[in-house]
């Protein structure tokens, strides 16, 4: 063994949070969303006026409560690592629990918006919108699903008193993918509710 091979790596070392197939997935998962967002503005091209009216029937209110939600629950989630990193498990146990109640608002207010656009005959059988509409915000709001469950297993760690790196890895790809929802909706947000 060699001198170099037997140095300890600082903790400061800069590196990728999460393991190498959590970004695989996640830059996977961004690709596709990518496509949708290329295929949504195709669309909108071809129809700008029916595009144009149809997103002023959005109730932005809504959308701009559920992006400050979601942003609340990323910021709860790096305050949680930070806390897991330092021991500091009760920070780190809120943290999640915020982060989680955040999802939920989130689903409550998707759910209130989609029942109110149905009921007002903007269904996804409306126009090319509508469809677009309830196609990508439907897709995210599985992630948010997924990304719940995920926030669930990352509070079950937050009671331990030690971790591998492996598992550390684990609970580091996991907030990723949380980010990875905050920022597919905050591009869907301006996407669907502000850009005319």
């Amino acid at each position: 063994m060699t001198a170099a091979s037997t140095v300890p790596v600082e903790p400061s070392a800069r590196r990728i949070p999460g393991e190498s197939g959590t970004w695989v997935f996640l830059f996977g998962d961004m690709l596709v969303f990518g496509v949708f967002f290329v295929t949504f503005m195709v669309e909108r091209a071809k129809a700008p006026e029916v595009f144009d009216v149809a997103r002023t029937s959005l109730h932005i209110g809504v959308g701009v409560i559920n992006t400050l939600v979601l942003l609340t629950s990323s910021l709860c989630i790096v305050v949680a690592l930070g806390a897991i990193r330092g021991g500091a498990k009760s920070i780190a146990t809120n943290a999640v629990s915020v982060a989680i109640a955040c999802g939920l608002v989130f689903i409550g207010l998707k759910v209130f918006e989609y029942v109110a656009l149905a009921t007002s005959g903007h269904g996804p059988g409306a126009n090319n919108f509508f469809l677009y509409y309830f196609i990508l915000t439907g897709l995210h709001l599985f992630h948010v699903c997924v990304g719940i469950g995920v926030l669930a297993l990352l509070l079950t760690q937050t009671r331990r008193d030690e971790f591998s790196p492996t598992r550390m890895a684990a609970i580091e790809g996991g907030a990723c993918f949380w980010h990875l929802v905050d920022l597919l909706w905050i591009v869907l947000f301006a996407l669907l509710y502000l850009v005319s």
